[in-house]
């Protein structure tokens, strides 16, 4: 059963009842909250991802309001898992971006099957494009256009990479959109979901995007590695894709792994194999219009070699 499955009381019972089972590739979130922000957040944005009744749940969270004054005085909202919160309250109008962050944290910090970077990925042709970057890189912009253009989405966020495989898993979710980037992509695929801005948060004005149904139902399928690139937004630039030595794309995936201390030297030579398989560039641009058809013709000569 799918989310869109259910109807809004349906949801919200599960929701505020013992839990909604959401399926996100290879994670069981058993997901519990009372606010109606965060039911349309996830009817909105999670509307193709599997629902389950039974087996084992990765992770039991919730997003709730605090007791005390602040349930009504200028409301606050808490993540927690299982039944602790790791970091602050936020203001009241942030529960889904707090569940999102959260879900997040559970990942990073706590799940460790994967080599887990910090990087958006995509796929063309059973090959990954990871897109390594910080924050402000104009990752997400770019990921976000992609994936509305015909690459599939993994993951707007975190790479999932199997250490025993060198595979990536998807873990197709809602994408994250941040300040000038919102209308950006709003302009270039009119079309695609948005929900309500949040302003105020720590990253500024923030919407979500619903990841495309193709990823969701091919949530899966993983990917071997294709493409490393380092992207990076530069006002007034032309799109340019350059090459990017390969020692300094394995330094900049170590730099960018959550648990690379986790897996040891196993975790180095997976990355140190990523590298070897993959074509490693640095790209820069201003315009998504420009940035897409360098992808599509990178993914072209790559599908007729």
């Amino acid at each position: 059963m799918r989310v869109d499955a259910l109807d809004a009381h349906a949801l919200r019972r599960r929701l505020r009842g013992p839990g909604l089972r959401l399926r996100t590739g290879p994670v069981l979130n058993n997901i519990r909250s009372p606010l109606e922000a965060v039911a349309r957040g996830i009817a909105l944005h999670y509307a193709a991802h599997p629902v389950e009744d039974e087996g084992f749940a990765d992770f039991h969270v919730s997003v709730e309001r605090p007791f005390g004054p602040r349930r009504w005085w200028r409301p606050q909202v808490l993540f927690k898992i299982d039944g602790a919160s790791p970091f602050t309250p936020l203001p009241g109008d942030q529960g889904f971006p707090i569940l999102e962050w959260g879900l997040n944290w559970c990942l990073t910090g706590l799940y460790h099957r994967f080599l887990t970077l910090h990087a958006a990925v995509l796929e063309r042709h059973g090959r990954a494009l990871v897109l390594p970057a910080p924050s402000g890189s104009g990752k997400s912009t770019l990921c976000a256009a992609l994936a509305l253009s015909g690459w599939r989405l993994l993951s707007d966020e975190l790479a999932l990479i199997d250490p025993a495989t060198g595979l990536i898993h998807p873990l197709p979710r809602p994408v994250s959109l941040k300040n000038a980037s919102i209308e950006i992509v709003r302009r270039f695929a009119p079309s695609a979901r948005f929900g309500p801005p949040v302003h105020e948060t720590v990253k500024g004005t923030v919407v979500h995007m619903s990841p495309p149904a193709e990823g969701v139902a091919r949530a899966a399928e993983p990917a071997r590695p294709g493409w490393i690139v380092l992207p990076r937004w530069a006002a007034g630039q032309p799109a340019q894709l350059q090459p990017l030595p390969k020692a300094q794309a394995l330094m900049r995936l170590i730099e960018n792994a959550f648990n690379y201390n986790v897996h040891g030297l196993a975790g180095f030579e997976r990355l140190a194999r990523m590298v070897d398989d993959s074509a490693c560039h640095r790209f820069s641009y201003a315009r998504l219009e420009e940035a897409v058809p360098v992808f599509d013709a990178l993914a072209g000569r790559a599908g007729a070699a």
